[in-house]
């Protein structure tokens, strides 16, 4: 995998099987979105900000050989995996390697938009998803999944130095000009140009270290935290301590994580 700067968590092997343990825990609330939508086969559906396509491998088999799917996303090394696994499974997948400032999308070609925390990391997401707006077809949707409130995340019980690690994963969000918890302001951005509200649901994961939900925010923490360290948001032995924290929690009976509360915003052009 070609390491690049297109990802805060990077875009290297270790990144790749992070989103594949990410992917696992959420793929049930993609496929509902995408059921409450009627995603079908024959239609044209754009994956906006696809990563390495986990999605996008879903979507193609959802839309058969008469539709198409369409993934964008800035990593050139996510978009070279993608067209890898579109070849190896003989799926109608175009995988381009674009900013979302930069994407071309034809007038009316689109049927469906799925976005999974795609806003959240770039500072102008009313701008695309005007974009995307031009680009469907009447009555074509737009399925999206973000935070709403991502300081939800916390553990009980509660564990100081991780909680640190946690408060300064935020603060490393908040610091930038982007909006994390984008999700909250979806609707208002959808209707102002004349969408149709379809959908709203609000969803959180609660992890156990029983449960397979556990192993998405456990390795958020082992990749990010690390990262905080060349940021100057955490020192090395902030990060030891954490992980050393996280450690013990998954010892703990009854032991839990509430992950960040999400929201899913499903808007129809009229």
């Amino acid at each position: 995998m070609k390491k690049d700067q297109a990802y805060i968590l990077g875009v290297d092997e270790e990144e790749l099987f992070r989103l594949g343990v990410q992917h696992q825990v959420w793929a049930e609330e993609a496929q509902t979105g995408w059921r409450l939508a009627n995603f079908r086969a024959g239609q044209t559906i754009l994956d906006l900000g696809c990563g390495p396509g986990y999605c996008s491998k879903e979507l193609a088999f959802l839309t058969g050989q008469k539709g198409k799917v369409i993934g964008i996303d800035k990593s050139s090394g996510y978009i070279e995996f993608l067209k890898q696994v579109a070849d190896k499974y003989n799926l109608n997948i175009e995988a381009i390697h674009s900013d979302f400032e930069d994407m071309r999308l034809g007038p009316e070609s689109l049927d469906g938009m799925y976005c999974r925390w795609a806003l959240a990391w770039i500072p102008n997401p009313k701008e695309i998803l005007e974009k995307v707006h031009l680009a469907l077809r009447p009555g074509g949707k737009m399925v999206m999944q973000e935070y709403y409130h991502w300081s939800t995340l916390e553990t009980e019980p509660r564990k100081e130095a991780l909680a640190k690690g946690i408060e300064m994963a935020l603060k490393s969000f908040k610091d930038t000009e982007n909006e994390v918890d984008i999700g909250r302001y979806l609707p208002s951005i959808v209707t102002e140009m004349g969408m149709k509200i379809t959908g709203f649901r609000p969803i959180i994961k609660i992890a156990t270290a029983d449960n397979g939900v556990w192993r998405w925010p456990k390795t958020f923490f082992q990749s990010y935290f690390p990262r905080l360290v060349l940021q100057d948001y955490l020192t090395a032995n902030d990060v030891t301590e954490a992980l050393s924290e996280l450690e013990d929690l998954e010892k703990i009976p009854g032991a839990s994580i509430c992950t960040c509360l999400m929201v899913e915003v499903i808007a129809e052009k009229i």
